[in-house]
């Protein structure tokens, strides 16, 4: 059975006195690889990100700061903390490539709101200065707070989760505000919060604004990340099937 490789879209971090660092967090890591994957880090080079997801079989889109406000068209509220301009600049490419070109992907948390940019939606940028709920969203660390969260019925996330309605941990302080063209809502908590988004039309795009990398064992966790490497490894199938389909290159025949 082939192990589709996944790549995750990394972040950047330099720490005073310390040298600058491409990362990405080892629960993402190890949550591919429970589910059969061979996870590699995508470096934050926007010039080269075309590239190298031509060269992969799947895209994780992983949490992290804000998106910078002026991706979407407006001015920045006094909390975003936007992250790195390389980082921001690398994932919507990466999101819009994987979209274009079929490759499965999951959007997480920042993830999903990236997708959404991509696709030319936009963000409440400050959930408790925009809306007035009783649920917590930007609890730290994800897992001290937790809500339920209700599932569309008859979308993709719906057939994977196996159930419309589920509890999930929340770490955000921005969310969805206008859906990107062609995405479609499968998910929201009580408060209408948008929880999940997805492109019907492509093989697997999926993005959820919780972070289920951080729920391990958990059902839900378990089939997400299933059912995102079960697609990568369809999609890595497909392109050695094609470049098995090839005829050889060689000199003709002579008499």
């Amino acid at each position: 059975m082939i192990k589709p490789i996944i790549g995750i879209g990394s972040d950047v971090v330099q720490k005073k006195g310390e040298r600058e660092r491409a990362f990405a967090y080892n629960t993402y890591i190890d949550s591919l690889r429970r589910a059969g994957a061979v996870p590699v880090v995508i470096p934050p080079q926007p010039e080269n990100a075309e590239a190298i997801a031509e060269g992969l079989d799947g895209i994780l889109l992983a949490g992290g700061d804000d998106c910078d406000p002026a991706a979407y068209g407006e001015e920045p509220h006094p909390t975003v903390e936007p992250m790195d301009p390389r980082r921001q600049n690398n994932d919507l490419t990466l999101a819009r490539v994987a979209r274009d070109r079929g490759i499965p992907t999951l959007g997480i948390c920042l993830g999903v709101q990236v997708m959404n940019v991509a696709a030319g939606g936009t963000l409440i940028q400050d959930i408790d200065s925009e809306m007035r709920t009783d649920i917590e969203h930007a609890s730290e660390p994800s897992d001290r707070h937790r809500h339920d969260v209700l599932v569309q019925d008859g979308t993709r996330l719906a057939q994977i989760l196996g159930e419309q309605e589920l509890e999930v941990n929340s770490s955000h302080h921005q969310a969805i505000r206008h859906v990107g063209d062609g995405l479609r809502v499968t998910a929201h908590a009580p408060d209408g919060i948008i929880e999940g988004l997805e492109d019907p039309q492509h093989p697997f795009y999926v993005g959820v604004q919780w972070h289920p990398e951080d729920m391990p064992g958990e059902r839900s966790a378990t089939s997400l990340f299933g059912a995102f490497v079960d697609a990568a490894r369809r999609y890595a199938e497909k392109k050695h099937k094609g470049s098995a389909d090839l005829s050889p290159v060689g000199a003709a025949e002579t008499e």
